[in-house]
């Protein structure tokens, strides 16, 4: 026997029910109310523990009055902590500190003017760079015709180019005479060098002077520049002998300060083990003479008594 067929039915799905806005306003106001109340119980534990503090804070100032003597009470919470950190205070000393008068308020500074930004010097080369504005600033936004020029604004920074090395090539015309051959070749002269037949050229041995004795850089550290940023190692004696030849062709000039110097009557430099003098005593000429520290001092008691000899002649 057959079980009887019941044909099948098509299920409805089933939508949430959106809540009322009676509902959503009903949750709004529980949720206030727990916030409220949680705002409450955070208020009145913040106002206890504000009473606790100056509770604590009046406990403190009584300890601290009856620690530094009567004299204490004038003085406010602030100076009695600055007491407690200077050892060894005497009450003559925090009654003199509470007789004291209280110092005004300072008035509040008025605000100096900004200088202004500092100008760069006039004598330096101006370099221009200029910017161009956009494609989209170059159309107007409005009618959409392309924008026109109208001016620049200008801001000016110092810069720097860093140093470039490379390498001169001199090339000297050679000349002959095509009708006179037993003449010979002639070239064109070689403008003086500092040093002869050096790899490198002038400008690099006056800039190795600079920075040694202006910049204060080491010898060393401007090897170690050179094969840096060259690439060609130069040892720290052979820039030690551009140094020297320099020195040697600064000796007239040296000389000539020399005659300069010793033209007065004294000369004293400090610092010095030994220095030049002139002997400052009579009939001892005018030769200028190098002492030491014995010898100056010896010549400056020399001439200390024949000063006086020469006074009591007087």
């Amino acid at each position: 026997m057959n079980a009887p067929f019941h044909s099948a039915t098509p299920s409805t799905p089933t939508t949430p029910i959106a809540p009322s806005d009676a509902e959503i306003i009903e949750q709004l106001k529980q949720q206030l109310d727990a916030t409220t109340r949680h705002l409450n119980v955070t208020s009145q534990r913040l106002q206890l523990s504000e009473l606790r503090v100056q509770l604590l804070e009046d406990k403190l100032r009584q300890q601290r009055i009856a620690k530094y003597g009567p004299g204490s009470e004038k003085l406010t919470n602030q100076q009695l902590e600055l007491l407690e950190l200077e050892p060894g205070v005497s009450n003559l000393e925090v009654a003199a500190e509470g007789e004291r008068e209280v110092l005004p308020a300072t008035p509040d500074k008025k605000k100096r003017k900004h200088p202004g930004r500092q100008t760069l010097p006039a004598n330096l080369p101006r370099v221009e760079r200029v910017i161009a504005c956009t494609s989209e600033q170059c159309v107007c936004g409005g009618c959409g015709r392309s924008t026109a020029v109208i001016g620049y604004e200008e801001s000016e920074q110092l810069d720097v180019e860093p140093v470039k090395y490379f390498v001169l090539v001199t090339r000297r015309e050679k000349r002959a005479c095509k009708s006179c051959e037993e003449r010979g070749v002639m070239a064109a002269p070689l403008p003086p060098r500092i040093i002869e037949k050096s790899l490198v050229s002038d400008q690099v041995i006056l800039d190795a002077i600079i920075s040694k004795y202006s910049n204060h850089c080491p010898l060393y550290r401007q090897s170690v520049i050179l094969l840096r940023d060259a690439g060609i190692d130069i040892s720290r004696a052979t820039i030690d002998g551009w140094v020297m030849r320099v020195g040697d062709l600064l000796m007239p000039l040296v000389a000539v300060m020399g005659r300069e110097l010793v033209r007065g009557n004294y000369i004293q430099a400090d610092e010095r083990r030994r220095w030049r003098c002139r002997h400052a005593m009579a009939g001892r000429g005018t030769t200028p003479a190098i002492c030491g520290n014995t010898e100056l001092r010896a010549a400056q008691q020399s001439s200390s008594s024949a000063w006086g000899a020469g006074a009591k002649g007087l």
